[in-house]
């Protein structure tokens, strides 16, 4: 009886899986972003201030674009820019005010650019986060 109790917990164990990637989005395709940015280079001296942000449009694997925002030069936010609530079409390309991202469908979605939460307009999902990581003068920038 022990053998079975140790061997079917065992079974149970193994079978749990991890879902690192957590982004259940049926709008948004998969993306594969894995790119650096230079800081040094002048096309991204808006990204060496604190408050700052640049929208990167580069052949950089995401849908429609990267947002990258700068909090406080160690730490920075990086979202996609195709609107999270729509199929990826001509409308759902946000653009940005400030710390605002703001769908150009007739919906109403915006978004904030530091959490990546919906501040107003209809649906379920916030901002696909990327990850952002810091050394020296370079940025990282992946999923």
């Amino acid at each position: 009886m022990k053998k079975t109790l140790f061997f079917a917990g065992i079974f149970l164990i193994l079978s749990c899986g991890s879902d690192d990637n957590g982004d259940n989005n049926q709008f948004l395709p998969p993306s594969s972003v894995n790119y650096q940015i230079n800081l040094n280079l002048p096309q991204f001296n808006s990204l060496k201030f604190p408050s700052n942000h640049l929208v990167d449009n580069s052949e950089n694997g995401s849908i429609k674009g990267v947002i990258i925002y700068n909090i406080d030069n160690t730490q920075y936010a990086a979202f996609e820019l195709s609107d999270p609530n729509h199929a990826p079409s001509s409308c759902s390309t946000q653009t940005i005010d400030g710390i605002t991202a703001t769908c150009n469908c007739d919906d109403g979605n915006s978004y904030n650019i530091i959490t990546g939460q919906q501040t107003s307009g209809d649906g379920q999902f916030g901002l696909r986060r990327y990850n952002v990581r810091r050394e020296g003068n370079i940025l990282f920038i992946s999923n």
